[in-house]
């Protein structure tokens, strides 16, 4: 239990690390952080280890039982970590909203691929300005034609995104229901791994 993940988000509540409960317990403790709870409300170490333990998962001490918390704030860390936003299939669907650049429908990601917009054999590169997601039927209509080609028009010019990934866990963590208000994207390693244009 002392090894299992702490989602720990910044002080505008962005998910910044995956950390264990051991450190989550020690940054409490320190005044660094505050524990969040499922209503939101944010509580110092004395306040949380004064909560029931009751039906949810905790730990033992000499004096008493602590709740686990699963995700802490941290009260003076307000920035995000930059970097450079991975090419993957997840940032691409996750760019294009899951929605066709073609027709417009929105559909699962099991019915979306990808498909350069100036196509491979014409020169087309695999990069953030080339790829869009596209349902199966409109990417077998366009084949390897441009769009001006198939007559098809895209929705929106391809761009690379402006916004930073804010949350790069390993792909096989373990989430909690607790972390899901603070996560909007999937973590799939399917959906993380780098494109490259070969």
């Amino acid at each position: 239990m002392i090894q299992s993940n702490v989602l720990v988000l910044n002080r505008n509540y962005q998910p910044v690390h995956v950390t264990t409960v051991k450190r989550a317990f020690a940054l409490l403790y320190q005044g660094v952080a505050k524990a969040i709870d499922e209503q939101y409300r944010l509580y110092e170490f004395s306040d949380w280890a004064a909560l029931s333990a009751a039906e949810h998962e905790c730990i033992t001490t000499i004096s008493r039982t602590i709740r686990v918390p699963r995700v802490v704030v941290l009260t003076a860390y307000e920035h995000l970590p930059r970097g450079r936003v991975r090419f993957s299939r997840l940032n691409i669907y996750a760019r294009d909203g899951d929605t066709c650049q073609y027709c417009g429908r929105t559909l699962p990601r099991a019915e979306l691929n990808l498909d350069h917009v100036s196509p491979r054999s014409q020169g087309g590169k695999t990069s953030w300005e080339n790829v869009v997601c596209s349902c199966i039927p409109c990417n077998l209509r366009k084949g390897g034609r441009t769009p001006d080609q198939a007559g098809m028009k895209l929705l929106k010019k391809p761009m690379r995104p402006r916004w930073t990934p804010f949350f790069r866990g390993a792909s096989r963590r373990i989430t909690y229901r607790e972390w899901i208000p603070f996560l909007s994207l999937a973590d799939a390693s399917y959906w993380h791994v780098e494109l490259r244009d070969e």
